[in-house]
């Protein structure tokens, strides 16, 4: 729990609008975000495993809001992304 007196006030960003007439939303008022390009990959390594991430830019969002993601994740929820590539 938090007191009201925590909340700070929220101004509207104009960087941060997001055009609702170009996104795919669903009835229930959510849409799916799909990778675009990937912009960088690591390797991270433990005693057992490497596991690889890349860098990936999302749909919608700008090269500064990229996330890392698992590869192995990556393939399987996105086949066709990788096809393209």
């Amino acid at each position: 729990m938090f007191h009201v007196s925590q909340l700070r006030r929220c101004f509207k960003d104009p960087i941060r609008g997001v055009d609702h007439q170009i996104l795919d939303l669903q009835p229930d008022l959510s849409y799916r975000e799909h990778p675009i390009r990937i912009l960088g990959e690591s390797e991270r390594k433990t005693r057992r495993k490497t596991t690889k991430f890349l860098k990936v830019q999302w749909s919608n969002h700008s090269e500064a809001e990229a996330t890392w993601e698992r590869e192995d994740r990556l393939r399987s929820e996105y086949p066709t992304f990788f096809s393209t590539i």
